[in-house]
């Protein structure tokens, strides 16, 4: 819940959306003392990593079910995580307590009732990189708040004087987020452009911060809560949503832009394509060059309701939330 991230979110959308149709739901308590689980009983994980591994292991000793929503990605090829795979476990015999990233994931999701990773690029990779059997693989895709399709731009517009710009909404400082290549990008450009991040208090964090100052074009307008009107009204405001990120699986705050009618610029890495089909523009996150050349094919573009109306069909938490139900209820 520190992170405030995309697993946090989605953990208590998830919680919402299952008590709106009468799931009988909690958090998981650590501190709970009498805590109980039986047969009826499902645990559900958001992310798979060293932070919920004790978590899992210790489910496992319990003999309890739990399913996982992995949040996995790499841009390493499957084969180069096998070999380092390959080369870890005789590397471990010798110094014990010895494990990679890679370790945590796997028997998180070896020991899950059933994997539920976000796209179909997740899922794939976590069958050939990680081994992980696709009979225990669903895709389950991430999703988005309705309320953004209705979000109107004039309270944005009043405080900021603002329209038509190129908006960024996120962490900045991991290394992931791509901030410092995606700064110069917009800096370049020197169209209008509006920066809503949590910066980390780390050396990238710090780096970020002083490229935005050295950039007239960039209002950096710090963090916003996920539920603050001036959120919406941001991405209703904005003609481009830009999120060239290393990767993303898939990136919500594209989808929540999407939803309310901006032209969206995203990675093509992490399973992005299979939510945003041809109704974005893909750029090379390595290439600040080619971030400038995709967001200035979006600006350029007249803004439409495809993504939107596929946004709505697919994509509404409502729809993800009865899809996860479904799983609980084959398992149970």
């Amino acid at each position: 819940m520190l992170n405030r991230g995309g697993p946090s979110f989605k953990t208590m959308k998830m919680l919402e959306g299952l008590h709106k149709i009468g799931v009988e739901v909690k958090l998981f308590n650590m501190w709970d003392k009498d805590l109980e689980l039986g047969e009826n009983d499902l645990v559900h994980i958001f992310h798979g990593h060293i932070q919920t591994y004790p978590l899992a292991r210790n489910l496992k000793t319990y003999g309890a079910k739990y399913v996982v929503n992995p949040i996995f990605y790499s841009n390493h090829s499957a084969t180069t995580i096998k070999l380092y795979r390959a080369l870890e476990a005789p590397f471990r015999k010798v110094f014990k307590r010895t494990y990679s990233d890679y370790f945590f994931t796997k028997y998180i999701c070896d020991n899950s009732e059933m994997v539920l990773p976000n796209t179909q690029a997740e899922a794939d990779i976590l069958n050939k990189a990680l081994g992980v059997d696709t009979k225990k693989l669903k895709v389950i895709e991430n999703g988005v708040e309705k309320r953004f399709a209705s979000a109107k731009s004039d309270l944005f517009k009043d405080k900021y004087g603002l329209e038509g710009f190129i908006l960024y909404v996120g962490h900045l400082g991991a290394v992931r987020k791509n901030g410092v290549k995606i700064i110069k990008a917009l800096g370049e450009l020197g169209q209008p452009a509006v920066i809503i991040a949590d910066v980390l208090k780390n050396k990238e964090g710090s780096r970020c911060l002083e490229l935005i100052d050295k950039y007239d074009n960039i209002t950096y307008l710090g963090w916003l809560n996920h539920d603050d009107p001036l959120l919406a009204s941001a991405y209703k405001a904005c003609k481009v949503f830009a999120l060239p990120t290393r990767y993303e699986t898939p990136g919500r705050a594209a989808l929540e832009a999407g939803l309310a009618g901006a032209n969206i610029v995203i990675t093509p890495h992490g399973g992005t394509k299979e939510y945003f089909a041809d109704m974005a523009e893909y750029p090379d996150p390595h290439s600040i060059s080619s971030i400038k050349k995709a967001i200035q094919k979006a600006l350029h573009k007249k803004k439409n309701d495809r993504l939107k109306d596929h946004i709505l069909k697919n994509y509404i938490w409502d729809v993800i939330v009865r899809k996860n139900l479904e799983i609980y209820k084959k398992i149970l």
